[in-house]
């Protein structure tokens, strides 16, 4: 038995059809579309310092932002990182990382111990924030100071390991000459 087809409801799309079973009003009609009642309220609104996203004294804006269009293209960083070219920078931090993950054995670094792996290579917070973060408080400190990121007991290993490996580079050279020794008289046999 065929069921019946219900007839488009008017201001509806003729090309969609309502369930049989569904009682209440048809939604698709009540008004424009409000995926694109922002994209509109944009576009007829007139562009101002104050709500274009390029500038920043715009709230909201952090300097994060990597949204694409007209007049907003790729740095040269991003742009060869994405091709595939990284620069000496990027492929230390990236071979960093993938050694981190290997010696601690986790796949998926927390912000923290990707935080640890970049003070460890060496950078520090000497430079006042290009971002905008409401949330947090801009800070510096000097170019030579510690990365912190280790215990006492880390490094009193670490000053070990040192030492042990000191005192074996010390001993190589010793041990990788030839010992003198004294040749047995050779007889003569005649």
């Amino acid at each position: 038995m065929d069921t019946p087809t219900p007839a488009p409801r008017p201001g509806s799309d003729a090309a969609h059809v309502i369930s049989p079973n569904y009682a209440g009003p048809d939604r698709r009609a009540a008004g424009p579309d409000r995926r694109t009642r922002a994209a509109l309220a944009a576009a007829s609104a007139p562009a101002s310092p104050a709500t274009t996203p390029a500038a920043p004294e715009a709230p909201g804006v952090t300097g994060l932002e990597r949204r694409r269009g007209p007049g907003r293209r790729l740095s040269d960083f991003m742009k060869a990182a994405e091709e595939g070219h990284l620069t000496k920078e990027q492929f230390l931090f990236l071979m960093a990382i993938e050694q981190f993950k290997r010696a601690n054995q986790v796949g998926f670094p927390a912000w923290t111990d990707v935080l640890e792996v970049l003070r460890l290579l060496g950078y520090r917070k000497t430079q006042p924030s290009e971002l905008r973060l409401s949330a947090a408080e801009d800070w510096r400190e000097a170019p030579d100071a510690p990365s912190n990121v280790r215990t006492q007991r880390q490094l009193q290993r670490q000053a070990q390991a040192e030492e042990l490996a000191e005192a074996l580079a010390d001993d190589a050279p010793a041990a990788a000459q030839p010992r003198a020794t004294k040749a047995a008289p050779r007889s003569r046999a005649a």
